[in-house]
């Protein structure tokens, strides 16, 4: 990763910061348990691909290489 670039799960777990949604409502429209989200919230566990593509789905994300994310549409 170049200087200045931001990682993927940091520029998720900021749009999840972000969003007008609570962990529990990631959960529940994930299928996630909370505790794993709470985990990679806190930064001490990770997400499956399946998992950070529903998270990614259900705030309607685009996330780009540029360490911007942007709702989809």
């Amino acid at each position: 990763m170049e200087r200045g670039e931001t990682k993927l799960t940091d520029q998720l777990r900021l749009a999840i910061k972000a969003s007008d949604k609570s962990m529990g409502q990631i959960a529940r429209e994930s299928g996630i348990d909370i505790a794993t989200i709470s985990r990679f919230m806190h930064e001490k566990g990770g997400l499956s691909m399946d998992g950070l593509d529903r998270i990614v789905d259900i705030l309607g994300l685009r996330l780009r290489k540029d360490g911007k994310t942007t709702k989809k549409g």
